[in-house]
């Protein structure tokens, strides 16, 4: 950017402490990429449990029969595995199940998470049918997730189109630096073009913000 809008050492030497500010402006992205995928991961868990259920087990050597079976599914660093590991040395150590779905449902910051350990921790307390109750859970997660990934498919060609044009301006003037030094030399060397050049970034960085912003779907 500093050569692209400035052409200027000292610019980039100023701008350079920038990249630090650089992660702390994608946390956002990155954490809704880990909750998409602890959700998906979640959902395969729940069919997990579903069945081990199903087939007789209690509720907590269900969770710890779990463990190898989503070991074989996803991966031993997965983040559903260390979870339901989390649970099982818990419940060794005789912590109740209850109370470790709801720091996990805190932790996750998964509103889907949240709803079925609130149901969980009732049912189990109240004696409801946990088998129907984690079956329908894992029902509507999997519908919620089915719609995301449609949305995904939908958008897939936008969000392309996205990244492309957001490349556009740099190749534009880079290929005018290039190919005719001169032609832009004086928003390079002069106050007002300097000037020019600023607001033009900062549309740039607004124009940005506003395409990551529609297509952002929340479902």
């Amino acid at each position: 950017m500093s050569y692209t809008f400035y052409q200027s050492k000292p610019v980039f030497l100023a701008a350079l402490p920038v990249c630090l500010i650089y992660p702390f402006l994608i946390k956002k992205t990155l954490v809704e990429k880990r909750r998409e995928q602890l959700l998906e991961q979640f959902k395969e868990a729940l069919s997990t449990l579903s069945s081990f259920l199903s087939a007789g087990y209690s509720t907590e050597n269900a969770f710890r029969v779990s463990v190898p079976e989503l070991k074989h599914m996803f991966s031993e660093d997965a983040l559903i595995v260390r979870e339901f590991e989390h649970f099982t040395k818990g419940m060794d150590l005789n912590k109740p199940l209850e109370d470790m779905l709801s720091d996990f449902a805190y932790r996750s910051g998964l509103d889907d998470v949240s709803n079925f350990a609130e149901i969980f921790i009732a049912a189990k307390r109240n004696g409801g049918n946990l088998v129907q109750i984690i079956a329908h859970t894992s029902g509507i997660i999997r519908d919620k997730v089915q719609i995301m990934e449609d949305i995904k498919t939908l958008n897939a060609s936008k969000q392309y189109e996205q990244k492309v044009m957001n490349l556009i301006p740099f190749v534009i003037i880079i290929y005018m630096n290039l190919s005719s030094p001169d032609f832009f030399m004086t928003l390079y060397t002069q106050t007002l073009g300097r000037i020019t050049m600023t607001v033009c970034l900062l549309l740039y960085c607004l124009a940005v913000y506003l395409a990551n912003r529609i297509m952002d779907i929340e479902v």
